[in-house]
């Protein structure tokens, strides 16, 4: 799987481009889409291609001069709007210059742009409607013997993202790109890009992605990585933060304590999944899986590799012993790291366990109670 953003910038301003374009490399996209509206802008491109550090994408909307342009730039990859650029011959030439340069393309359809007369002859920008707008224009590629394609058929509507998708799957033998296009501002944005992309993944949909987000396009590209390191279909690079959602038995302020620990750590740029847990009860047992975590109790933190407990630190010091901790896991290893612990913590964690337990009650609802009742009843 590859993520894909898009610059906001204006191509021809070559240098803010790049700085974008590096941006958007170090935060996990795969691949980086240009638009090229103009001969300043593919003169940019002519610029950026062998300076960028990922592939670049031409985005091609009306001129047919502008694909051709883009191609003598050097890009690695064109997109073509089948709403925009539709005379036959047009897209056959710049098919056949794709396919003797080695370029591959990317049918882009968009429910917002499609072909007046298939929106007419499907009554709107329905799944099936999508599907025929790509087929058509493949059926041009295939004429003049051109098949590195992958397609999309992007909708703003979830439903119809998803359908157009499947339908693409069954009837296509090529790579699709995933997104739910114009989806909006954070966080809205990011939910129904989260909807759309992830459904098809676990379903073995889709071989590239982009989350198309009214915000910094770094948020596309960090969306995207984080969204595949979830669902296991990349190795993690970045930090996994997990905090519980707190409870009555919670012993600091979880939502805090959680926000300053991935703003320190994300400045890390740790592959590490790190907990925060409200109380030392539960705490180390439920996030036993984490590589390093800590747990609150009795003004204490509970600081804990794979569910053992290594230290135990003052409250106002636990966000600066995540920090501390994640640096040497990072250093030395995690095995290395336990061994090196301190042998007293998980006395000392113990007894903090068991005082809240006495304090708060290790049978919150009652059950010995009832139990005894019950057996009363079954005596009678």
């Amino acid at each position: 799987m590859s993520v894909q953003s898009m610059t906001t910038t204006k191509t021809a301003d070559v240098e803010g481009t790049l700085q974008q374009i590096y941006a958007l490399a170090a935060n996990g996209a795969d691949i980086v889409r240009c638009t090229c509206n103009e001969q300043a802008a593919a003169e940019g491109l002519a610029q950026i291609v062998p300076r960028s550090p990922v592939p670049i994408v031409a985005d091609i909307h009306f001129h047919v001069e502008m694909a051709l342009a883009a191609l003598e730039a050097g890009v690695q990859g064109l997109r073509l709007n089948p709403g925009n650029l539709r005379k036959p011959e047009e897209i056959k030439l710049v098919a056949s210059e794709a396919r003797d340069r080695g370029v591959p393309i990317r049918i882009g359809v968009n429910a917002g742009s499609l072909h007046p007369d298939i929106y007419k002859r499907f009554g709107g920008a329905t799944p099936e409607a999508l599907v025929e707008s790509a087929r058509l224009e493949l059926a041009y590629f295939e004429e003049v013997d051109f098949s590195d394609v992958k397609i999309s058929v992007k909708a703003s509507s979830v439903a119809t993202m998803i359908a157009a998708y499947r339908l693409a799957s069954e009837t296509f033998d090529h790579p699709l790109h995933l997104g739910v296009t114009e989806a909006g501002p954070l966080p809205g944005g990011l939910l129904k890009g989260t909807a759309g992309i992830a459904t098809l993944l676990a379903e073995g949909i889709g071989d590239t992605l982009r989350y198309s987000l009214t915000a910094d396009p770094v948020e596309e590209a960090r969306a995207g990585r984080q969204l595949l390191e979830a669902l296991g279909l990349r190795e993690r690079k970045g930090l996994d933060l997990i905090a519980c959602p707190s409870c009555g038995r919670a012993e600091v302020d979880v939502i805090k304590v959680a926000n300053e620990a991935q703003e320190a750590l994300r400045a890390l740029d740790v592959p590490l999944q790190v907990a925060v847990m409200g109380c030392v009860v539960n705490g180390p047992g439920e996030a036993r899986h984490a590589d390093l975590g800590i747990a609150a109790g009795k003004h204490r933190g509970h600081l804990f590799i794979q569910g053992q407990i290594v230290r135990v630190v003052k409250e106002d010091e636990m966000v600066e012993a995540l920090v501390d901790e994640a640096k040497k896991i990072i250093a030395e290893g995690i095995e290395a790291r336990l061994l090196a612990r301190d042998l007293s913590a998980e006395a000392e964690a113990e007894a903090d366990r068991a005082e809240l337990l006495d304090a708060r009650g290790a049978d919150a609802n009652n059950a010995h109670v009832r139990i005894e009742k019950i057996r009363r009843h079954a005596e009678e």
